[in-house]
């Protein structure tokens, strides 16, 4: 599972515009751990880029 610090990397994304993002619904789906960390899984941030892809094509 990815940390947000990661996905922000990879999708070279400030956290406040991923969140902005978040708040519409279309950003990666996140699970919010116990500690309240949030992590990104792999598949999930794979699924939103194919996403992505498709709604430009």
């Amino acid at each position: 599972m990815l940390k947000l610090p990661e996905v922000l990397d990879e999708i070279s994304m400030s956290r406040a515009a991923f969140y902005r993002m978040r708040a519409r619904g279309n950003a990666p789906r996140l699970i919010k751990l116990p500690n309240g960390q949030l992590r990104c899984r792999r598949r999930d941030l794979d699924a939103w880029w194919e996403r992505c892809e498709q709604s430009t094509a």
